[in-house]
């Protein structure tokens, strides 16, 4: 590597699923050098996301039922992964990183030196048998919080932007989740109503159903409903509010659902006939209450959205290039602040994404 690359880098590295205390923040991690087609990243900035939080205490496991911010770490929890299968501790966790390459591995095109690059946060393995397949960066593999990451060459997307570095980084994780739920339920210019529209995940899928033409209604607290109408909203229903009452029956062509919980059958009861709900998320809480007389004789149709195909996060690049999405950004922490920052996500007070900022390495 070069030699202005450190032998050890900062960074936190996760222990085991468990609290806040599993997070250990150190100075002396190696730095990773790339294999062969791979690129070392310096961090410039990394996102928070539910991920990060739901990994560490466990919550994927099914024998967890609570809401994401009720959810007691489970401590033995043998499927506390994305894919249902045990996570490798120690871990450097982190999904969204923007950074610049500083160095390449054998076989990759040294001319990539200096590209500034967002990594792509879900990796498809291209497996004909098993087209669903992939690796999650931070997960199932070293992520962002660190001042340096080592990913596959094909991973790391050069960016062409103006954008700041914490800008960019609230994008990688939250919009490549919505423009996944967003293909997978095929919207156009209908009327689509999206729950938890202020959080990261929400906040982007409010912008890019209206950049599909979308009439976006959007459900979030009170308080942020002026966020929420700025980034495209038309309507913004308050959360806990009766959306049968506010919407009326039949009234949404499809549901983009983040929270599921106590009040989803109403989710439902507004779909049209024929309408489409679509999930990535539960942070209300996973288990739901579904009248299987809603579903068949109203002719819905629901989707699961986790994988994405790799086009998925290339547009998404190409989005912000554009300058068809902006990013939201409510508030950036120094890496060593994770435990301060994570405290603040679970709160919910905030529009949009938490960023980490590394030291400087």
């Amino acid at each position: 590597m070069p030699a202005s690359i450190p032998e050890h880098m900062a960074g936190v590295v996760l222990t085991g699923h468990g609290d806040f205390d599993k997070l250990h923040y150190r100075t002396d991690i190696p730095v990773p050098p790339p294999g062969p087609g791979e690129v070392l990243i310096r961090v410039a900035a990394a996102g928070i996301n539910n991920t990060d939080i739901n990994t560490r205490t466990g919550w994927y496991a099914k024998t967890v039922r609570a809401a994401t911010s009720e959810s007691a770490p489970q401590l033995d929890a043998g499927q506390g992964g994305w894919s249902g299968a045990a996570l490798e501790f120690p871990r450097i966790q982190g999904l969204d990183c923007c950074g610049t390459i500083v160095a390449t591995g054998d076989g990759v095109n040294p001319g990539r030196m200096h590209e500034r690059v967002l990594v792509r946060p879900m990796q498809s393995l291209n497996d004909p048998a098993n087209p669903y397949a992939f690796v999650t960066f931070g997960a199932e593999m070293d992520g962002a919080f660190a001042q340096f990451a080592s990913v596959d060459a094909m991973q790391a997307l050069r960016i062409n932007s103006d954008w700041s570095d914490i800008e960019l980084a609230s994008i990688p994780c939250a919009y490549s989740t919505a423009e996944g739920m967003l293909t997978r339920a095929n919207v156009a210019a209908e009327r689509v109503l999206i729950t938890g529209a202020s959080g990261g995940v929400g906040s982007a899928a409010v912008q890019l159903a209206k950049r599909r033409g979308a009439e976006v209604i959007a459900i979030a607290a009170e308080a942020k409903a002026a966020d929420v109408r700025t980034l495209g909203a038309s309507h913004v229903v308050s959360r806990g509010a009766s959306l049968v009452a506010e919407l009326g029956q039949n009234s949404i062509d499809v549901v983009l659902d983040l929270v599921g919980g106590s009040g989803w059958p109403e989710l439902c009861d507004v779909l049209r006939t024929g309408g489409r709900y679509v999930t990535s998320g539960a942070i209300a809480g996973p288990i739901v209450e579904l009248d299987l007389r809603t579903l068949y004789l109203k002719d819905l149709t629901f989707f699961g959205s986790t994988y994405q195909p790799d086009a998925i996060f290339t547009n998404v690049i190409t989005y912000i290039e554009r300058e068809e999405i902006r990013p939201v950004v409510a508030k950036a922490y120094p890496l060593h602040e994770i435990v301060s920052a994570q405290q603040d996500f679970l709160a919910k007070r905030h529009t949009g994404k938490l960023v980490l900022i590394p030291p400087p390495a």
